[in-house]
């Protein structure tokens, strides 16, 4: 009958251990320093075992094989009370543990080890001297990977031991290559969705230069939709994403002939249906991201002309219905639209932009919003 090989790296067999190289020196020369072993990278000799057995003698046991086969890192208590803990801050790559042991026993330890892991499952290697089907039954229903029978035979510890480290090996191996796989895939993906969101806010900038020679009318209304924002209390995360999100609230006006865009006179009504589609051509150019900030940019481009009373487009909401997002970029939008020159008016003061807004506060506007923007520096955001 063909005896087992042991695993690469860890040899069972004390005869390996003595057919070291001898090299030989002088008597009067000083001893040679004793080298440090050099170890196959896969050997799992480097990794942690922790010991758990009510028996002194078991542990001193196992702790004396692990050491004669070349372990370094081995850890030991002889309280179950511990274990946890220990696992908690050792952090073992295999857990030798007894079954019968005062409360908590193996199999409670085994059942609140297995309910508290979120990494790759440390393998278990249960001691027992119960070698019932029954018992074998509940503690793999359990958990426990592999089982070593008392009393101990010295190979058996070894290559049960050896198997499951092993495993344990390849299996952080391969949970460290799915981690990099999905970090490289992350990487991927923020890198598209920033190449899209420059690509639509050059887009933005295309249709912002055909009704606005500065080009400087969606920054305007971002920086004053943020400064509003803080002063209604949104959360530093909220503005981050709001202000970069009203930049693109225009978007969809590149889908507006210029023969309607940049007419000087007043639009017919069907001429005033075709402009009101840059809202939903704006929230289509910016739908299906997974990107918040194109999501709240979809959401802001879609309704950013919804009026508090409901008579505003397109889909006439009214109140609460709203998005706050939307609600705020349409006061700083028509803040600014009211104050700066179009191809089709001239600007407006600011204190009269001021009070034409105030009188439609609770029409056009959110009564909510309209308290912040009144604590607006309003000469500031003019300004841009």
């Amino acid at each position: 009958m063909q005896t087992a090989q042991p695993l690469k790296g860890f040899e069972c067999a004390t005869e390996a251990r003595s057919m070291q190289p001898v090299h030989a020196y002088e008597p009067d020369d000083p001893a040679p320093p004793k080298p440090e072993p050099i170890r196959d990278p896969d050997d799992v000799r480097s990794m942690r075992v922790l010991i758990a057995d009510d028996a002194p003698f078991n542990v001193a046991l196992l702790s004396r094989l692990l050491a004669d086969w070349g372990f370094d890192d081995v850890r030991s208590t002889t309280d179950s009370s511990d274990v946890e803990s220990l696992v908690e801050s050792y952090r073992p790559d295999i857990i030798m543990l007894d079954l019968q042991m005062p409360a908590p026993d193996g199999f409670e330890l085994t059942h609140r080890l297995r309910a508290r892991e979120t990494d790759t499952p440390v393998p278990i290697l249960m001691l027992t001297a119960d070698t019932t089907i029954e018992t074998r039954r509940r503690a793999l229903a359990l958990g426990v990977s592999d089982f070593l029978s008392k009393p101990f035979d010295h190979e058996e510890v070894c290559l049960r031991a050896s198997n499951l480290l092993r495993t344990r090996q390849l299996e952080l191996r391969l949970a460290e290559q799915n981690a990099e796989l999905e970090a490289f895939a992350t990487r991927r993906t923020v890198a598209l969705e920033e190449a899209r969101i420059d690509m639509l806010r050059h887009l933005a900038r295309v249709a912002e230069h055909r009704d606005d020679d500065t080009q400087q009318h969606n920054g305007r209304v971002a920086r004053s939709a943020a400064a509003l924002g803080e002063i209604l209390g949104l959360a530093p995360d909220a503005l981050e994403l709001l202000q970069y999100a009203a930049e693109l609230h225009d978007i969809g006006k590149v889908a507006i002939p210029d023969s309607i865009l940049l007419k000087p006179g007043k639009l017919t009504p069907e001429e005033f249906d075709v402009m009101k589609t840059h809202t939903t051509a704006g929230a289509a150019m910016l739908a299906d991201s997974a990107s918040p900030h194109l999501q709240m940019a979809a959401t802001i481009a879609l309704s950013h002309h919804e009026r508090w009373d409901g008579n505003g487009y397109p889909h006439g909401l009214s109140g609460r219905a709203i998005p706050v997002e939307a609600r705020i970029v349409m006061v700083a939008d028509v803040f600014d639209a009211l104050t700066h020159e179009r191809p089709y008016k001239d600007a407006m003061d600011v204190p009269d932009a001021i009070t034409l807004m105030r009188d439609q506060t609770g029409s056009f506007f959110d009564p909510w919003v309209m308290a912040g923007f009144e604590h607006l520096d309003h000469e500031q955001a003019a300004r841009g």
